[in-house]
């Protein structure tokens, strides 16, 4: 009796090893990718909420918005985000968070009532009066 001994994998084997892997690929990269976004917008949020109650405090102790802006309070410029404030007066104002780098096209605001909105994102994103979007199409969860 001739007895083969078979060693190694057969083409087709490896063929479907490699067309499995392309599959999870396939679904697992955009999946991570939408969840790193969602991550880096938590920065954004952040910032915007911590400024609100410091924007409240200075205005106790000024009876005014103006010169918030110059306050130590003012949340910082990182990688992902620039904060601006914009129509401040002894009663308004309104905070900004925009999207730099891999997060542009991302405008988050949020004003003296409280009112969070989401003026801008990328396409597939979605914008809301109400609410910061935080998921694809649209959806908030805050």
């Amino acid at each position: 009796m001739n007895k083969r001994l078979q060693r190694g994998f057969t083409l087709i084997e490896v063929m479907v090893t490699v067309a499995i892997v392309g599959i999870l690929l396939a679904v697992a990269i955009p999946a991570y990718s939408d969840y790193v976004v969602r991550g880096r917008l938590s920065e954004a949020f952040t910032a915007l909420g911590g400024a609100q109650p410091a924007a409240e405090q200075y205005w106790s102790n000024n009876r005014t918005y103006v010169g918030f802006g110059a306050a130590n309070t003012f949340p910082a410029s990182t990688p992902y985000f620039t904060y601006a404030l914009s129509g401040e007066s002894a009663s308004t104002y309104t905070l900004t968070a925009t999207g730099a780098g891999k997060m542009s096209g991302f405008v988050y605001t949020i004003d003296q009532n409280g009112t969070h909105a989401t003026t801008g994102s990328p396409a597939g994103w979605g914008v809301n009066a109400s609410c910061w979007v935080d998921h694809k199409g649209g959806a908030c969860t805050n």
